[in-house]
């Protein structure tokens, strides 16, 4: 093998595909199966959330973006470009364009006449939406077809890694605090509620509500509702408390939701990093050749193919 992913997520899959479009042999080898990563539980909406901004997620954001547009258009199961609504229950300054904006073609301020009595302001744009539960294992099959492979085994050190290729791409999310010893890299708690779809196609985020960070993102058959970020908690259990109090709060901004039916209540731990993405290349003393491509945060599918591209980029450089 040419060079050797570690993780399954989104940010590994991702990776593991455009490192073989470049023609190189590839395996993944991870710990988890498919649909037991965080990548599984995300509501997984386009928006960079949950990460440090600057002029490197902006880039990656945009690349991102424009990838899943192309992959919605092309039928890609699971991704669909979905009108969203950011409103604001506080005025934004007049000419400020979000920082992220550049990457999004339709992006425009909300008419007044859009605006509920509760809002003051806001955007509204079209945004790639993705289904995990049908994404993932569309991008399984793609990297399975294209003769990859797939080693489930648990990594102690990155060292371990040098038995499958020269080259690793460590992809591992929260697993690099232990692998590379790496203490700025911690969980952030998010728990959802999934609930009956009862009409809604819009896709509704509120960035300032004093109740909690609240997002109404409807898929094929039920709605995201969320959520929360609970930094340093490592607690996968599901809190009947805390999904009652998220239901309460997006129905008070979207009143269909107010006799929808709870069908799940997932909890995922986002690989927070202080100090923003990791992406860069290192030389090893074992002789392995490495670049890190994690700390994503909560925004791991928004910044996944640009950040694939760039984590290809400096294999390429570096082999």
């Amino acid at each position: 093998m040419d060079v050797v992913v570690i993780g399954s997520g989104v940010i590994g899959l991702t990776t593991a595909l455009r490192l073989q479009e470049r023609g190189l042999r590839v395996v993944v080898v991870t710990a988890d199966g498919l649909l037991s990563t965080v990548s599984a539980v995300a509501a997984a909406v386009w928006y960079p959330v949950g990460v440090e901004a600057g002029d490197r997620v902006a880039t990656w954001s945009a690349a991102t973006f424009a990838e899943l547009a192309r992959q919605a258009g092309d039928g890609v199961p699971g991704v669909v470009m979905r009108d969203t609504w950011m409103p604001a229950l506080r005025r934004q300054e007049a000419a400020a364009e979000p920082w992220w904006g550049a990457g999004v073609p339709d992006l425009r301020r909300l008419r007044p006449s859009e605006l509920a009595p509760a809002y003051a302001d806001g955007w509204r744009f079209t945004a790639p939406t993705v289904e995990m539960p049908l994404y993932l294992p569309w991008l399984l099959g793609r990297f399975l077809d294209g003769g990859g492979e797939v080693v489930h085994r648990r990594l102690d050190t990155l060292h371990q890694a040098r038995a499958w290729a020269p080259v690793a791409v460590n992809a591992s999310g929260l697993g690099a605090r232990q692998l590379c010893g790496d203490d700025t890299v911690r969980p952030v708690r998010g728990q959802l509620v999934l609930v009956r779809n009862p009409g809604l196609r819009a896709s509704l985020r509120i960035q300032d509500d004093p109740a909690g960070y609240t997002y109404v993102h409807p898929r094929s058959r039920d709605v995201v509702l969320g959520g929360t970020f609970e930094e340093g908690t490592w607690d996968l259990g599901s809190d009947r408390r805390t999904a009652e109090a998220v239901l309460a709060r997006c129905a008070a901004h979207v009143p269909e939701l107010r006799e929808a039916e709870i069908i799940g209540r997932p909890a995922g731990l986002r690989p927070d990093r202080r100090g923003g993405v990791r992406l860069e290349a290192e030389d090893r003393e074992n002789g392995l050749r490495t670049v890190h491509n994690y700390g994503h945060g909560g925004a791991g599918v928004t910044l996944s193919w640009g950040c694939a591209d760039a984590a290809a980029e400096l294999v390429a450089a570096h082999r």
